[in-house]
């Protein structure tokens, strides 16, 4: 699965039971502003993430990441290098 969409799919996918504001999603829907969520949700987040498509998303990689689309490109990215 190294296309963009289906990665995107599967991103979305993982944010949907977190997405208590039901929230529209897309490439620029911010995790902090648009899905206002805390550390702990972003942890648990991240390790579905990292389930989902056996990756390891670092903490310095967790600190730049601030969209979905951002996202979906570092596990495109993760992916490739794996």
């Amino acid at each position: 699965m190294t296309d963009r969409q289906s990665i995107f799919d599967s991103v979305t996918a993982q944010i949907a039971p977190f997405n208590k504001k039901g929230a529209t999603l897309s490439d620029s829907t911010t995790f902090a502003g648009d899905l206002e969520w805390d550390s702990l949700t972003v942890m648990d987040f991240v390790a579905a993430i990292e389930d989902e498509f056996d990756i390891i998303i670092t903490m310095n990689m967790q600190a730049e990441i601030e969209t979905v689309g951002q996202l979906v490109d570092a596990v495109a990215k993760l992916q490739a290098e794996g």
